[in-house]
């Protein structure tokens, strides 16, 4: 008996699942385990037996209760209450991953300018991720006084006299002008952490068909009209990767990791330790769909 061919579509959806395979493979049998003994921990308190091993005993939700009612976080991070913390951290991030977005996207399109010796410029700026960017920001710090800069910056825009310039002569508001302060402020940090993103949008850029590029020449488009109406749809998917990696890459350098590994190793307090990573892993998926939503919202006058 002759089997029948798959249609077209079928075989696309067969593809799929064999692309899907080795991710769902992973997933089983490195996360989905970690996430369930999460799950069990932060609805648990934990003990030590004389017998040795672990003891479980269930207490419902009094983790998460407690977590934003009684528990306080350590000194190093001000002994303050981890939903001020959470709300901290959101605004940190929500407000500095589109400024390094924007960043490195505009720092890939000056590399990506094509003039003599643009080899050894690129060698030059995408060294310090080759060799560790913890590694470089540590020298930096030690040769040419990177926190010194970080408080001298501080002292100019905060307090000092650009702020007062801005609010004397710009007429903004007062939480505007804290916002650039503020911007200013972490401006270091932001230069340091932006080198993965972009290698990426340079890699996004060179893959632009050149020719979209000549025929809008031709038909007289200026800079401005071919970077809105060609580059930037055509980097609408590469965006998507950057924010994401962006995002959840700002979430991983948060004070709340040093909080959860305190709570696992120091205060020996399993339970309360998995309840703040659930939680804190549920504000990053939650965040992220939020921002990629917005950034569809936006993007899509552009497609």
């Amino acid at each position: 008996m002759k089997l029948k061919k798959p249609s077209y579509r079928n075989m696309r959806k067969i593809h799929a699942y064999v692309f899907l395979l080795p991710f769902l493979i992973g997933f089983l049998l490195f996360f989905a385990t970690p996430i369930w003994q999460l799950i069990r921990f932060s609805v648990s308190t934990i003990s030590v037996p004389e017998q040795g091993g672990m003891e479980l005993t269930f207490v419902g939700f009094r983790n998460f209760i407690g977590l934003f009612t009684t528990e306080v976080s350590t000194p190093a991070t001000g002994n303050q209450q981890y939903l001020r913390i959470f709300i901290d951290e959101n605004v940190r991030i929500f407000l500095n991953a589109p400024i390094m977005v924007v960043f490195s996207l505009l720092a890939a399109m000056v590399v990506n300018v094509k003039f003599r010796g643009q080899g050894i410029v690129r060698t030059i700026f995408f060294l310090p991720i080759v060799t560790g960017l913890p590694v470089v920001h540590m020298l930096l710090s030690a040769t040419t006084g990177a926190d010194i800069m970080d408080a001298s910056i501080n002292d100019m825009f905060i307090g000092g006299p650009i702020m007062g310039l801005l609010m004397e002569y710009t007429f903004l508001p007062l939480n505007v002008v804290s916002f650039i302060a503020g911007v200013a402020n972490e401006i270091f940090n932001l230069i340091a952490n932006a080198g993965v993103q972009t290698l990426i949008f340079l890699a996004g850029l060179q893959s632009i068909n050149a020719s979209l590029y000549e025929v809008a020449k031709i038909e007289g488009a200026n800079a401005y009209e071919t970077f809105w109406k060609i580059t930037l749809p055509m980097l609408t998917n590469i965006i998507v990767f950057v924010i994401v990696y962006s995002f959840v890459d700002l979430f991983l350098t948060s004070t709340l990791t040093s909080e959860i590994w305190s709570y696992g190793f120091a205060r020996n307090n399993i339970g309360m330790g998995a309840a703040l990573s659930l939680v804190y892993m549920i504000n990053i998926v939650v965040g992220l769909l939020a921002m990629l939503f917005v950034f569809r919202k936006v993007a899509g006058k552009y497609e």
